[in-house]
């Protein structure tokens, strides 16, 4: 059994947990199955409260992807969620990869 067929079946078990949510994600974003990832990391931004370190690893998920304009949306709105939530290093690393890739759009 592969390690995200693992994930799959404890979550079959608690569908909403956050940290075997985004261990699903990380498991399809390393097998390049991207809109698959991106699904679980649309579900952790909809829980209460947001899953933070989701918004980041979608947008560099994105940018890696020749996706500038979705990441730096997804970006956007990670940083404005970890200032929400107080966490100032989240926002610092968003913030770091939104630079990278330029405010505006292409």
């Amino acid at each position: 059994m592969s390690r995200r067929e693992q994930i799959e079946a404890l979550l079959a078990d608690d569908p909403n947990d956050a940290f075997l949510l985004y261990g699903l994600a990380m498991e399809y974003r390393k097998e390049g199955a991207y809109e698959e990832a991106l699904d679980r990391f649309k579900l952790l931004v909809k829980q209460t409260p947001p899953y933070v370190p989701a918004f980041f690893m979608a947008g560099q998920m994105l940018a890696e992807a020749d996706r500038a304009n979705e990441a730096r949306t997804w970006l956007r709105e990670g940083i404005e969620e970890a200032n929400r939530q107080g966490d100032a290093h989240a926002a610092s690393e968003m913030s770091e990869l939104l630079m990278t890739l330029g405010q505006l759009g292409e």
